[in-house]
């Protein structure tokens, strides 16, 4: 391959054909290499810097990441004098250094380039419905001119030509008939609900399930806060109850000692899309685990741990069909695989009329996005 390689450039004088060398990195300073590994650590470790620098101290001891020239400690200095970290006093009167504001939004920005791809910012709103009609994104296709049709919305070009094409150059003329107006498409806004399971199994079994979760949700996040600033997402957690939390929360989200009250996430998740204007609404729900607690009217707790309880599975099924009338679809993303969480899973779906993808931690994040972008395509009427 070589040889006819060479002979082609003596032949024809012309440089042609591939070239073969070792890959070579992009330049990163010694900064920016410990800094892309110190966002990994700050999001295991929920938001906790000294952890973080621990577990940082350790993977250098093993890995050589650092030089005498540049150790851990000037990384922190770097840290301190870029933003990234700030002195905090807790409410025991303890001194510690904890992370910015602006480390949050790096920590969003890596999780969106790593689950999402390098996406780039663009324009506002862009949900497409599928029915076209008046509305202000192209698509390329024509048709004749009606009245009541917007001038603005006529095709010069195309209508120029078919005068053309029609009268003549010598004779030419616009008549009615040759005008064409080209089709758009509505935007329209999405409004999501993201649950995310914090009970106490999301870390059971040797397998951390949350943190994925938080990768995507901030993922998530930072594609919609970027790419179409018009959308909406709220961000529920859920365990023996559900709670609301905002998307700087996100790096510190820790699972608890709680059951898995579903109901509570649905209800919740309903109550914030209720009070949208939006048309499209939709719910992602990731979870790892059967529903086990409902709140009973008096504030008590009803939970089972054992198994399916037909009780607390019926109320689920309720809210997945009250979602349904709303026109709101819940994707279920299921996060475990046995066999009988899957079947109530399939019931809760044909209940909602929505969908249900079964996955493992691996692939979490594009599967959602892809689900993401498939349905800010759709226009769900309600």
């Amino acid at each position: 391959m070589l040889y006819f390689y060479e002979a082609m450039i003596n032949n024809t004088n012309t440089r042609k054909g591939f070239v073969f060398k070792t890959y070579e990195a992009p330049f990163q300073s010694p900064f920016d290499k410990l800094f892309e590994i110190f966002k990994e650590l700050i999001t295991h470790t929920s938001g906790d810097f000294d952890e973080a620098i621990d577990w940082l101290r350790e993977l250098d001891k093993e890995y050589k990441l650092t030089t005498a020239e540049y150790t851990v400690d000037d990384f922190i200095e770097d840290l301190k004098k870029k933003g990234y970290i700030k002195k905090e006093i807790d409410p025991d009167g303890n001194g510690g250094m904890a992370i910015t504001a602006k480390t949050e939004r790096a920590i969003r920005q890596q999780a969106l380039d790593h689950i999402f791809g390098n996406i780039k910012r663009s324009g506002q709103g862009n949900h497409k419905s599928k029915s076209p009609g008046i509305g202000d994104e192209h698509t390329g296709d024509f048709r004749n001119y009606q009245f009541g049709d917007a001038l603005d919305k006529v095709s010069m070009t195309e209508s120029l030509k078919n005068a053309q094409i029609n009268h003549g150059i010598g004779d030419f003329r616009l008549s009615e008939d040759d005008l064409v107006v080209e089709e758009t498409l509505h935007k329209s806004q999405m409004s999501t609900v993201l649950m995310i399971d914090i009970s106490h199994s999301m870390i059971l079994y040797g397998e951390d399930r949350i943190t994925p979760a938080k990768k995507v949700a901030m993922a998530l996040a930072e594609l919609i806060t970027t790419r179409y600033p018009k959308d909406t997402l709220d961000i529920i957690v859920f365990g023996n109850d559900a709670w609301q939390i905002e998307i700087k929360d996100l790096p510190y989200l820790k699972v608890g000692p709680y059951h898995t009250n579903t109901v509570a996430g649905l209800q919740l998740a309903m109550d914030l899309l209720r009070r949208k204007r939006n048309t499209n609404k939709q719910i992602f729900m990731i979870t790892d685990g059967k529903p086990s607690c409902l709140r009973l009217p008096d504030g008590q707790y009803y939970k089972d741990s054992a198994g399916l309880n037909p009780y607390i599975t019926n109320k689920c099924y309720d809210m997945a069909q009250q979602a349904r009338k709303l026109h709101i679809p819940i994707t279920t993303f299921m996060i475990a695989q046995d066999p009988y969480l899957m079947q109530f899973v399939q019931e809760f779906t044909h209940a909602n009329q929505g969908k249900a993808f079964y996955t493992g931690i691996k692939g979490l994040g594009e599967m959602i996005f892809e689900d993401y972008e498939t349905n800010r395509k759709k226009r769900i009427r309600g």
